[in-house]
């Protein structure tokens, strides 16, 4: 892995391939290792990098009172050190919200937006008694030990059809997180909400969901849809939240499709 700073903050991260420039950000529990189908299947065509966000895998821990804005310009920080050229944003769950919060500040530096089981945030897609209920959750997890509560995550990130190697090895990353960091993130992003940003979104956008995603689910994909203009929506049918690992090939092809259209248009 090689490291940048930003803003005091060492950001680890993966890098392959040769061509133009794919930016993996990705969920809540997770680092860049979430990444390895696909930095396997598209790194042919595409310089693929995944970070690992700040408090997650490798990177530091954000200090105290990092806001969602911090996030947004920690991506900004990192992609003027680390990334050549127009980059392609692709946000996982999470990682989509960090994308919106760059887009927001930064509007010229992506070339596409490739958002996966995203929300408008927390906020700006779901109920406000299921935001507190999320918010809750997580703090109260924060307090104990992984292997008490990944496997209540898993009924809800993969179908009940997924490879078990894939939810195994899923698991084990999740299980590598870093309390306070995930704090620190959970605390900046958890109200964000991203519907005003929404219509005002002028890249390609490709919205890409599992057919199965209980966390979120196909309302919130339509609703995404319907306030960006322009953007494609692609449902990955025997698929969850985690679409990108348990409908590699398929997720990897929609991919691809999308940046080829990008590239050469």
């Amino acid at each position: 892995m090689d490291t940048v700073e930003v803003a005091g903050l060492r950001i680890r991260y993966r890098r392959s391939g040769v061509g133009p420039p794919l930016v993996l950000l990705h969920g809540a529990y997770e680092d860049s290792r979430i990444w390895r189908r696909q930095f396997d299947a598209l790194s042919d065509a595409f310089t693929v990098l995944a970070w690992d966000a700040p408090g997650c895998g490798g990177s530091d821990d954000p200090p105290p009172g990092f806001t969602a804005r911090d996030l947004g310009e920690a991506l900004a920080g990192f992609l003027r050190e680390a990334v050549p050229g127009k980059p392609h944003l692709l946000g996982f769950s999470m990682g989509s919200g960090i994308a919106l919060e760059l887009y927001r500040a930064h509007r010229s530096v992506p070339a596409s937006l490739l958002l996966v089981s995203a929300y408008a945030g927390w906020a700006g897609s779901l109920p406000p008694e299921e935001v507190e209920r999320r918010y809750a959750q997580v703090l109260a997890e924060l307090e104990r030990p992984p292997e008490q509560f990944i496997p209540e995550w898993l009924p809800t990130l993969f179908t009940d059809r997924a490879a078990p190697a894939v939810v195994q090895e899923t698991s084990a990353i999740m299980a590598d997180f870093h309390p306070s960091g995930m704090r620190a993130l959970l605390n900046a992003s958890a109200h964000a909400d991203y519907r005003d940003l929404l219509p005002t979104i002028v890249v390609p956008t490709l919205l890409l969901y599992g057919a199965e995603d209980v966390r979120a689910p196909q309302s919130v994909a339509r609703e995404m849809h319907r306030q960006i203009p322009g953007s494609k929506l692609v449902i990955i049918p025997d698929a969850g939240h985690m679409a990108a690992l348990e409908a590699p090939e398929a997720f990897n092809a929609e991919v691809r499709r999308f940046l080829h259209g990008v590239t050469e248009g």
